[in-house]
């Protein structure tokens, strides 16, 4: 009995160990989340304020936001990741994540 608990920890312990992404699925999904993340700020910042008085109006604005925030979100998360490899640790490396975002969707809401 007690060598077939020892197989089954085993065999989980192996079974549970963490694996890593490949870099490709790392960079794709970077690429994916700015491409998202810049097309819900340019559908933003193309929006025009006067409009917003009809409440039949505000479903692009919203959802724009609502990905805006997702994709935005999810973006810090990945290049606070990416930097943690390269000994940029915990609030550090989600505050620059934070900063490029912010920094690239500035730049769109600008134009």
């Amino acid at each position: 009995m007690s060598e077939a608990r020892l197989d089954v920890e085993a065999l989980l312990r192996s079974a549970l160990t963490p694996v890593e992404p490949p870099e490709t699925l790392s960079d794709s999904l970077e690429r994916r989340l700015t491409e998202l993340t810049d097309l819900a700020a340019e559908e933003l910042a193309d929006w025009e304020i006067g409009a917003m008085r009809d409440p039949r109006n505000w479903v692009r604005p919203v959802a724009a936001g609502a990905a805006l925030g997702v994709a935005g979100g999810a973006l810090v998360l990945v290049r606070a990741r990416q930097r943690s490899k390269k000994n940029v640790t915990g609030l550090r490396a989600l505050e620059q994540g934070l900063q490029d975002v912010v920094e690239r969707v500035e730049g769109i809401l600008e134009r």
